[in-house]
């Protein structure tokens, strides 16, 4: 068994690793990026530095589409107020003069400055804007994260300011050639079966996370197993910043413990690095672990498509209802356009819910403006409507003309209300009336396309 594991590995690494020839395109493209970028900012007197990282700095990138090359741009934290420890002089220079131009101007715009003329590229907005470089005929990307030089990641103002210790952590941590290739070959089986990403419009394990994950593990196997076995919420802290369990649970904000496994971050121990991480995608995972556990097999790690002819087929055949739709949305494409659209998703899924029983259900987005979302589900029959108390005499009386079956229990009057649309009917009548909902959720379009 051990042998056709070991063998199945080594397959997999031979298809996940990066070849040779893309490490050194991308390292040709970011040699002379970094050139051009720090000569403009000497030449404009700005003081910051670069440091590449993701999963490219730390040697756990894998083959998956186009590559992902995260380049920071490190800026020393401005005194607010004459606040603040009194750094050298050089520095103080540096703040007041850029305080003094434009006391609004902030790292994204002095970032986007630098970047004009160096290389065509568009801005992605966020908590903190940040840039997208996608050079011609290559199959990487490259995104410029303006962040703050920060010495402590208490002081850090945005999560990105925290890349700097993360990708310093797992440098350290995961030397060994084993170790690299552990990661890869677990962040490839979470890609493949959807569980990689903290997006919103994922709710999975970071690539961070992973990393962490995997070297506590101390190996992808070993991950594996422990992640199969995980019955309660699991707290791990790796570098033991915390006493105890509860003492963990005490101490880490309590919006951050929703996840089912709280993993303290080894960089900055008030920060639960699987935050994101939902109990749908754990539960998915979970299994994911078990099978492969069960049953080896390079499948496992092959990305699984929805396949939604044997979904459409499978209902048909129970009896079900099905229907296929396609969302749109006037946001920007990436995170902003995933999270609105799998946000209506599941708000058009509570609203099906109302006159449908839910049997199966998916979403599907690709990155750009559109996502795709399906629903496989069995009609109610009927519903109860809840209408007012019945010393309510107008609005009883008002009740009573919309609805032709009432009855009155514990001093409140219902109807019952027989269901005799279908699915599609109800998809079409809820998109014609629901045109103020959608666009206060930046939907601008539902099609049914199946």
């Amino acid at each position: 068994m051990a042998e056709k594991v070991n063998s199945i590995l080594k397959e997999v690494l031979e298809k996940v690793n990066p070849p040779e020839e893309d490490t050194k395109e991308i390292n040709s493209f970011l040699g002379d990026f970094i050139k051009k970028f720090e000569a403009k900012m000497k030449k404009s007197k700005i003081k910051a530095e670069i440091f590449v990282g993701g999963s490219f700095a730390k040697k756990t990138m894998i083959k998956k589409g186009d590559y992902d090359i995260d380049i920071f741009v490190r800026f020393d934290k401005k005194e607010k107020n004459g606040k603040g420890k009194k750094k050298n002089r050089e520095e103080r220079k540096y703040k007041d003069k850029y305080k003094n131009e434009n006391e609004n101007e902030n790292i994204s715009e002095i970032t986007e400055k630098v970047l004009k003329g160096i290389a065509e590229f568009s801005k992605v907005h966020g908590s903190r804007d940040y840039f997208k470089i996608v050079p011609a005929g290559k199959n990487f990307f490259v995104e410029v994260i303006p962040v703050l030089r920060i010495r402590n990641p208490k002081e850090a103002e945005n999560i990105t300011d925290l890349s700097y210790f993360h990708v310093n952590y797992i440098k350290k941590k995961a030397k060994s050639k084993k170790m690299l290739e552990d990661i890869r070959l677990a962040k490839a089986f979470c890609y493949a079966n959807k569980c990689y990403g903290a997006e919103s419009y994922v709710n999975g394990l970071s690539g961070y996370g992973i990393e962490l994950l995997v070297y506590h593990y101390k190996g992808f196997l070993n991950f594996l197993k422990a992640v199969s076995k995980m019955k309660e919420k699991e707290v791990i802290d790796t570098e033991k910043h915390y006493k105890n369990r509860y003492e963990v649970l005490m101490n880490l904000n309590s919006a951050k413990l929703g996840s089912p496994i709280i993993l303290v971050d080894p960089t900055y121990k008030q920060r639960n690095a699987l935050a994101a991480l939902s109990e749908k995608i754990f539960e998915n995972f979970k299994s994911a672990c078990k099978s492969f556990l069960k049953s080896p097999s390079t499948r496992a790690f092959e990305t699984k498509k929805t396949d939604i002819g044997r979904i459409k087929e499978n209902a048909r055949k129970k009896k079900l209802e099905f229907v296929h739709i396609e969302l749109e949305t006037d946001k920007q494409e990436g995170d902003v356009a995933g999270s609105k659209l799998i946000k209506f998703y599941k708000h058009l899924e509570s609203e099906v819910s109302k006159l449908f029983i839910v049997k199966n259900s998916g979403f599907d987005y690709f990155g750009n403006k559109e996502a795709r979302c399906f629903f496989v589900v069995k009609s109610k029959k009927e519903i109860i409507r809840t209408g007012p108390e019945t010393y309510d005499k107008e609005n009883v009386s008002l009740f009573k003309k919309r609805h032709k079956r009432t009855f009155i229990k514990s001093s409140k009057i219902y109807a019952r209300e027989k269901v005799e649309m279908g699915i599609k009917q109800f998809i079409y009548d809820w998109a014609k009336k629901g045109q103020e909902k959608m666009s206060d959720m930046h939907i601008t379009e539902i099609r049914i396309i199946g």
